[in-house]
């Protein structure tokens, strides 16, 4: 085979220019009427339109990530045994909680469930009821007030 025997595989015909006069009819080969038929017709590409309905959908959630934990009672009573002290480490060690972004989160522990241990619970906010119940079976809530006051303002968002 030589240079001069060549050819190419598909022909580089250009597109047919609409709407220039010619012998193409009185459409001139855009066809009738409708979007499609005029001048400048433009589509929005379909891909726009459902990344922009995505989050209107049901169950969509913009935020998967959890800045604080929420534990119960109940979950404590199963784990940990009598006169331990629970720290947010610990409840990471016994793979109660997960790590966020390799972080431990803020932990808030809620009333539900019943508590028969004496726990010593420390570093993880604790729910006016969830205090009551601890201290009842013989247990103490231990907190700075530095950090009470910056879980507090995290823990707003946080439904009981």
């Amino acid at each position: 085979m030589q240079l001069h025997q060549l050819q190419k595989n598909s022909t580089f015909k250009d597109g047919k220019r609409v709407g220039r006069g010619g012998k193409k009819g009185t459409y001139c080969g855009a066809g009738g009427k409708g979007q499609k038929g005029r001048a400048g017709a433009k589509f929005k590409p379909v891909i726009r339109g459902w990344i922009k309905g995505y989050p209107k959908l049901r169950g969509y959630n913009f935020n998967t990530k959890s800045e604080i934990s929420v534990l119960n009672l109940s979950d404590l009573e199963k784990a940990f045994q009598g006169k331990e002290v629970i720290t947010p480490s610990s409840l990471v060690s016994k793979r109660i909680i997960r790590r966020v972004d390799g972080k431990v989160p803020a932990i808030k522990i809620l009333a539900k469930g019943d508590i028969t241990k004496a726990f010593s619970i420390d570093g993880c906010i604790v729910s006016a009821k969830a205090k009551e119940k601890i201290e009842k079976a013989g247990g103490s809530v231990k907190i700075k007030e530095e950090k009470e006051k910056k879980l507090k303002k995290v823990s707003k968002n946080i439904k009981k």
